[in-house]
């Protein structure tokens, strides 16, 4: 493990650590109209360079953590899973028709709130640190087992044959739900979404059996694998639960290789969160002939959008196997691709909780306001005081540059993991054989920073 320990290697290391570090920026955007005076240029080439001398100490020192998990300690199992699974279903039942029957307000309806900053924001975030929150909160895995029990279901109809394809077009779909469609606040637009988007895939796991969630549905997909950064998770056995710890990614190390349709998956998880940062952008505003100043809104670059996230989702694809197939040729076949995608892992949780930090923190209120008063009467369910709703801290020189710093540590630490798990993955190859992706782990860190750091449509 010595390739990149010479003189040479080392100077051409730092080269390309200063190539694809950028001129500093003095013009900060960190929410969507708030222009703050930070050196953001700095962070991102003093991120940029972190990344690439810690890839370079990894291959001069050949190792890396070994990433080993403990018990904590065990406790039989509370709550089986289906019990609060079907829990959760009926609470998803009610939030549907507060979806099509409450206000049509955003911001004041329990459906777009739970969904959007709950489920979307709080439960990732979540299972980044406490392992898989969405297990025990599906609203699949009860009312499926239950329908198959009811039924005398035992066997599949053959969809496990297709891998996690499924997911990988569901997922797409929510995407365009998500980014580019007119409506997705509209309470009863996503009440409707939601449902049928429940019913599609319950007749589908009620048909092949439950674990097809595992592969098929994109939630579980997701959050299960965000979830494996985790220093901390849960895992069941029978009746017993044992509470696990270990470095974050310790159960990456332990994952299986993954096939080409759950290597699809990761990768168009980090197109979707980078393209989601991207068209907010001015950049991207210009790119397409809009004003950022004065948004046509969705309708009017519904295919340009469309377009842009097909576009980045092919050159995330591209890169991530571009990289691999290099580390290949260089490792003579040896480096394991398979393994090294899981790597990926840490970089969309990383950005997962950067990217929508500033919206936990603005429609959180709304969230928290809700549900102290559902029904907008003047109750206190939660026994709050009556609050106001304020972003007055958008725009706080104080509490800003700590939200970005926020941000920017998230970028870091989950670069910095995703390369202490690749030398751990990619199998005993020589050192240069993580060059490729170390360049590319660079470029993604100065990316995920730049979209984090530079002016964005309000």
């Amino acid at each position: 493990m010595t390739g990149l320990a010479t003189g040479g290697a080392w100077r051409l290391a730092v080269a390309l650590a200063l190539l694809f570090a950028p001129s500093v920026a003095l013009a900060c955007a960190l929410p969507p109209s708030v222009i703050l005076t930070l050196p953001t240029g700095h962070y991102i080439s003093a991120a940029a360079l972190t990344v690439a001398l810690t890839a370079l100490l990894g291959a001069a020192a050949g190792h890396m953590p070994k990433m080993q998990a403990h018990t904590l300690w065990q406790r039989r199992v509370f709550l089986p899973v289906v019990v609060t699974s079907y829990l959760s279903f009926l609470v998803f039942l009610g939030l549907v028709l507060v979806g099509f029957l409450g206000p049509r307000d955003p911001m004041h309806n329990l459906m777009t709130l739970i969904f959007w900053t709950g489920v979307w924001i709080v439960v990732p975030l979540g299972s980044v640190v406490f392992g898989n929150l969405w297990r025990p909160i599906s609203p699949w895995t009860g009312p499926v087992r239950i329908a198959r029990l009811i039924l005398g279901r035992t066997g599949g109809v053959g969809l496990s044959r297709f891998g996690h394809w499924p997911a990988v077009a569901f997922y797409g779909w929510f995407i365009w739900f998500q980014m580019i469609s007119l409506y997705p606040d509209d309470p009863a637009v996503l009440a409707q979404a939601a449902i049928t988007y429940w019913a599609i895939i319950f007749v589908l796991a009620v048909a092949e059996g439950e674990e097809w969630l595992q592969e098929g549905e994109f939630f579980t997909v997701l959050f299960g694998f965000v979830a494996k950064i985790a220093p901390f998770w849960l895992e069941i056995s029978g009746g017993r639960a044992k509470v696990m710890a270990g470095w974050p990614g310790a159960q990456v190390v332990a994952m299986r290789g993954l096939d080409r349709s759950a290597s699809v998956f990761v990768a168009l998880a980090l197109a979707a969160l980078t393209f989601e940062g991207l068209n907010e952008t001015f950049w991207w505003q210009a790119v397409i002939g809009q004003n950022p100043l004065e948004p046509m809104g969705r309708s009017a670059v519904v295919w340009q959008n469309i377009g842009g996230m097909l576009a980045v989702f092919a050159a995330t694809l591209a890169a991530s196997w571009v990289g691999i197939a290099l580390g290949r040729r260089l490792s003579e076949g040896a480096f394991r691709g398979d393994r090294v995608m899981l790597s990926f892992l840490a970089i969309a949780s990383g950005y997962h909780a950067a990217h929508y930090l500033v919206m936990l923190l603005t429609a959180g209120q709304y969230t928290l306001a809700a549900l102290n008063d559902p029904f907008f009467t003047g109750d206190s369910w939660l026994g709050l005081s009556e609050f106001f709703v304020s972003f007055g801290f958008l725009s706080n020189s104080t509490v800003m540059p700590m939200i970005y710093g926020a941000q920017f540590t998230a970028i870091l630490a989950a670069h910095l993991l995703a390369v202490m798990l690749t030398f751990r993955l990619a199998g005993p190859v020589r050192a240069v054989a993580h060059l490729p992706l170390t360049v590319l782990m660079v470029g993604y860190t100065i990316l995920g920073l730049w979209l984090l750091s530079t002016a964005r449509v309000g």
